[in-house]
């Protein structure tokens, strides 16, 4: 199958936005001010941190790339945040309209940078004592455009 660099970028914010689902998905209350080490950022400023960086990328496809740090609010705030953001940057890949950014530059920025952090918190919640079951993503139901927090649960099969 063969993809344009736009459909290749919406396929990465579709597995970004399904990865950091299941690590928000029911995080107890506690999660979000979890740290930890007192030095370490608490998953609700990653999360804040993550929607700023879409906010940015959203900057990049408009050809004037800005980025804006938001204090975060609370977890629920932040989280619908980030998909927020993310989603308005897969609406404008998915229209017609010109990118003013090379999009493999985007990828390596807030894209790589979102997904490390989808990371973190996946370890943190385990440090937490709130894992997650881990899941085979190469069987994972990702669709192009499906970037919000509504995402797929995994098959049984596919969780070991």
């Amino acid at each position: 199958m063969s993809m344009t660099d736009r459909e290749y970028l919406r396929f990465a914010l579709a597995t970004l936005a399904y990865r950091a689902s299941k690590t928000m998905r029911d995080a107890p209350e506690s999660f979000a001010a979890f740290k930890a080490d007192p030095g370490s950022n608490t998953p609700l400023v990653i999360v804040g941190h993550m929607a700023d960086l879409f906010a940015w990328a959203y900057t990049m496809t408009q050809g004037e790339p800005k980025w804006h740090y938001t204090p975060p609010v609370d977890w629920s705030t932040e989280c619908a945040r980030f998909f927020t953001a993310l989603k308005a940057v897969d609406d404008v890949l998915a229209s017609d309209a010109p990118i003013a950014f090379d999009l493999t530059r985007m990828f390596a920025g807030p894209v790589a940078d979102a997904l490390t952090h989808t990371g973190q918190l996946a370890m943190i919640r385990r440090l937490a004592g709130c894992p997650m079951k881990g899941e085979n993503y190469s069987r994972a139901t990702i669709e192009i455009g499906r970037v919000g927090a509504d995402q797929t649960g995994p098959d049984s099969k596919n969780e070991f």
